[in-house]
C-alpha cells in the first residue's frame, strides 16, 4: 500500500490562481461573447526585448554545430551570466557577492518554494499577511504547520498582519521564530520598506539567529529614491538574508524561465546540538541533486538583458508597465475607491466597498464589466476586504478597463 503525503490534505480547496481561472472559464462558457480583461495573474505581455530575442538566436544557432553546442551545464548557473548579475545588479550599490553565492534558477516562484527543503520541520516560520500563497503552501506541504482554521490561518506559523492601519508594515513578531518571508516591494499590496525599517528586521534575526528569506523578484520597478533595491544593502543582512531575484517581470521571462538566488556564505543555520552550518553549501547540494540547470540559450538570453541595449529596452518596459500602474491608480481614485500601491510595483491593492468581500468582489467585476482581479482573501485573512490589479496589460486594455470602472455599480 502506498501512502501519500497527508499534510497537502491540509491545503484548503485549489491554488488560488487555479481558482481564477476556473471561474473565469466557467463565465466565459456561459458568455462566449463577453470579452474579458484580464488584470489577475502578475503575467506580462510586453514580447521579449530585441537584444534578448537577438542573444536567443544566437545561442540557438550555437546549439546546432557540434564545436559550440552544450549539453548538462553547471545546476549553479554559467559563469557568464553569474559575472553579469553580480557587476550589473549588486556592484553599483557597494554590495560584494561572490560568484559562489549566485544560483541561477528558473524561478523564484521555485526557489522560494523549495529553499525551506533544507530546514528543519521544527522551525517557526512567519509571513506577513496578506501574503504570496507559496510561502506558506510550500510550508504547510513539508509539515512544518498545524492544521487550517476557520480564520484562515494555518496552526503553528506566525502571522504579521499588514493593512491600513499599519499602512501595510509589518511589526516584528511578538513570539520568537526561526525563519521570515518578506517581499518587497510587496505582492500584492505594491508597498515598500525604507532601509531603516529593513534594518529592524537584519537586527531581530541577527539576535535571534533567525533566517530571512527575502523575494525581491519586483526591485527592478522601485522609482523613489529612499527604497533599498536589496536587503544586502543593510549592514549585517549577508548573516542572516537569503535574496531572491527574478527576470519574469524584470524582462519578461514568464514563459522562457530564469532567475536567481543569493546565498551568502556567511549565513548560517544550526544542528539541534548547535553546530553551525552554511545554508550555501546546503543549498548548493539541493541543487545539485534535485535541478540540472537553466538551459544555456535563456542564461544567454537572460545576460543579454545586461547589455547596454537591453538595459536600454527593459527600462523602457518597465516604464511601459509603470505607467499602466499609474494610469490604474489615478483611475480608480477619480471614481473614489480607495487604492495603494502602483508606485513602487507594478501592483495596485484597492479596497473593495464597504460590505463587499473580496471574492463577491471579484463576481460583480467578472459579471458586470468583465474585468478579472485577484481577490484580497486569496493572500490571507487580512487580505479581506482588498483586492489586487495588475499593471501587465496591454496599454489598450489598461484604459479600457479603467473605463468599464466608471460603469461598476458599487
Amino acid at each position: 500500500m502506498a501512502f501519500i503525503n497527508e499534510n497537502y490534505l491540509k491545503l484548503p480547496g485549489s491554488y488560488l490562481f487555479s481558482e481564477i481561472a476556473r471561474r473565469v472559464n466557467c463565465f466565459k462558457q456561459e458568455n462566449p461573447d463577453a470579452k474579458i480583461i484580464r488584470l489577475g495573474i502578475g503575467d506580462v505581455t510586453r514580447p521579449l526585448a530585441p537584444a534578448v530575442i537577438d542573444a536567443l538566436h544566437k545561442a540557438v544557432d550555437e546549439m546546432a554545430k557540434e564545436e559550440t553546442f552544450r549539453g548538462y551545464g553547471p545546476e549553479q548557473g554559467y559563469q557568464f551570466l553569474i559575472a553579469k548579475i553580480i557587476e550589473n545588479d549588486y556592484a553599483p550599490r557597494g554590495i560584494k557577492i561572490d560568484e559562489d553565492e549566485v544560483f541561477v534558477s528558473d524561478g523564484a516562484k521555485s526557489d522560494t518554494g523549495n529553499f525551506q527543503e533544507i530546514f528543519g520541520l521544527d522551525n517557526k516560520i512567519a509571513v506577513t499577511d496578506p501574503v504570496y500563497p507559496v510561502y506558506v503552501d510550500s510550508n504547510v506541504m513539508a509539515g512544518r504547520t498545524g492544521d487550517y482554521l476557520e480564520h484562515g490561518y494555518f496552526e503553528k506559523m506566525t502571522y504579521l498582519p499588514c493593512t491600513a492601519q499599519n499602512n501595510f508594515i509589518p511589526e516584528l513578531p511578538k513570539e520568537k521564530v526561526d525563519i521570515i518571508y518578506l517581499c518587497f516591494p510587496n505582492n500584492p499590496t505594491g508597498m515598500t520598506l525604507s532601509k531603516e525599517e529593513l534594518k529592524k528586521w537584519v537586527d531581530y534575526a541577527r539576535k535571534n539567529r533567525a533566517i530571512i528569506l527575502f523575494d525581491s523578484a519586483y526591485e527592478a520597478f522601485i522609482r523613489e529614491k529612499d527604497v533599498p533595491h536589496s536587503i544586502y544593502e543593510v549592514e549585517g543582512a549577508d548573516e542572516v538574508a537569503i535574496e531572491f531575484r527574478s527576470f519574469s517581470k524584470t524582462a519578461g521571462f514568464t514563459g522562457t524561465r530564469c532567475a536567481y538566488t543569493v546565498v551568502p556564505k556567511k549565513v548560517v543555520a544550526y544542528t539541534k546540538n548547535g553546530e553551525a552550518y552554511q545554508l550555501n553549501s546546503l543549498w548548493n547540494r539541493r541543487q545539485t541533486t534535485k535541478f540540472n540547470g537553466v538551459p544555456y540559450i535563456i542564461q544567454q538570453a537572460a545576460a543579454a538583458v545586461y547589455t547596454p541595449e537591453g538595459q536600454k529596452q527593459i527600462k523602457e518596459t518597465i516604464d511601459y508597465y509603470m505607467d499602466n500602474a499609474k494610469i490604474i491608480k489615478q483611475g480608480l481614485e477619480d471614481i473614489g475607491l480607495t487604492v495603494f500601491g502602483g508606485v513602487n510595483a507594478p501592483y495596485i491593492w484597492l479596497k473593495t466597498p464597504d460590505g463587499v468581500s473580496s471574492w463577491e468582489f471579484f463576481d460583480i467585476m467578472l459579471k458586470e464589466i468583465n474585468v478579472v482581479g485577484t481577490p484580497g482573501s486569496g493572500f490571507g485573512p487580512s487580505g479581506e476586504g482588498y483586492f489586487r490589479l495588475t499593471a501587465f496589460g496591454s496599454r489598450e486594455n489598461t484604459l479600457e478597463a479603467v473605463e468599464r470602472f466608471k460603469n461598476l455599480k458599487l
